[in-house]
């Protein structure tokens, strides 16, 4: 017996996939329908706790910071198919490191502002500017 028979597939059978090896997702609408549903939810719940005015504006802010990091990985997990198993991980491991430049990238430039603020020297006022020989 032949390795292509014994496979499952036949003489003449060609799977689509075995010249490009499995893409480790098949969306379906099933998929896209619960990702539509849960972005919908994590939309919903934030413009009513707005809306209603039901928490402290700052908790109300911290918790819809919360649903959107949430909406953002639905996003990624039911529309953008990312996981550990598409492409042998490198879409995954390309967003991490994404994520990881975009934060050192912030948080860097933060720190710099805030000492390049702190460390100037201080400035006359324009008054004191005008009247100087």
């Amino acid at each position: 017996m032949s390795a292509q028979q014994h496979s499952g597939h036949g003489a003449g059978h060609h799977d689509a996939h075995d010249s490009h090896g499995d893409i480790g997702y098949h969306a379906t609408v099933k998929g896209y329908a619960i990702g539509f549903i849960l972005s919908v939810i994590l939309t919903a719940i934030p413009f009513w706790l707005v809306m209603g005015k039901v928490l402290p504006s700052s908790l109300t802010a911290i918790v819809i910071l919360a649903f959107a990091g949430v909406q953002m990985v639905v996003h990624m997990i039911y529309f953008l198919h990312l996981n550990a198993k598409v492409e042998g991980g490198w879409s995954l491991l390309a967003l991490v490191f994404t994520g990881a430049l975009v934060v050192i990238l912030l948080s860097g430039s933060i720190w710099v502002m805030y000492h390049m603020n702190t460390n100037m020297m201080p400035m006359p006022d324009a008054q004191t500017m005008r009247n100087m020989p």
